[in-house]
């Protein structure tokens, strides 16, 4: 089976929660890698093995960023890596599968199931470097509850709701490469 590497250039892993239960407030992490073990032709076989930079993490606003990276969210000192790894891949559909694993954040390890779509194979040939790169595109997408990774910081509101909301949508976007 070949393996197949996060491009970092193209890779982001986003977040929507809610903020005062009205407003979806967005964020990503910009440092991943990682490699996917992927066969196109047996896409069951496939193992994923993702790693985020916690401290990675922007929203756009320094003071919120600086917050979410504090021991009140992420406490991106004790716990800088965000991790990934598949246990088990199903097949829904040309091109979609359901891959479940260990997503580890806060130090907490939980099972996950991301909806996964798969595009390609886009074949570029690079004059500069004389080199013809194979490349898959991935975009994964599941919902967590934030308080089952140890991050339960909130403010109560006068309506009976939570500054923070708990749901947590994920969306994982990537570019592999054929490793040479």
């Amino acid at each position: 089976m070949a393996k197949w590497v996060i491009d970092p250039d193209h890779a982001v892993a986003e977040f929507t929660v809610y903020h005062m239960m009205v407003t979806p407030v967005h964020g990503q992490f910009n440092s991943v890698k990682g490699s996917i073990n992927f066969d196109p032709a047996d896409p069951g076989s496939m193992s994923v093995d993702v790693e985020i930079e916690a401290a990675g993490l922007y929203t756009g606003v320094e003071r919120r960023d600086n917050h979410l990276r504090s021991v009140d969210f992420f406490d991106v000192a004790n716990f800088p890596v965000i991790t990934f790894k598949s246990a088990a891949i199903k097949i829904i559909a040309l091109n979609n599968i359901i891959i479940t694993g260990d997503l580890t954040i806060h130090g907490i390890t939980r099972s996950v199931v991301f909806r996964t779509h798969f595009i390609g194979p886009s074949k570029f040939y690079d004059d500069e470097l004389k080199q013809t790169y194979t490349t898959f595109g991935f975009r994964a997408t599941a919902s967590i509850d934030r308080e089952d990774f140890g991050i339960t910081w909130n403010v109560g509101i006068e309506d009976g709701g939570f500054m923070v909301g708990k749901t947590i949508d994920l969306v994982f976007n990537a570019e592999i490469d054929l490793e040479e």
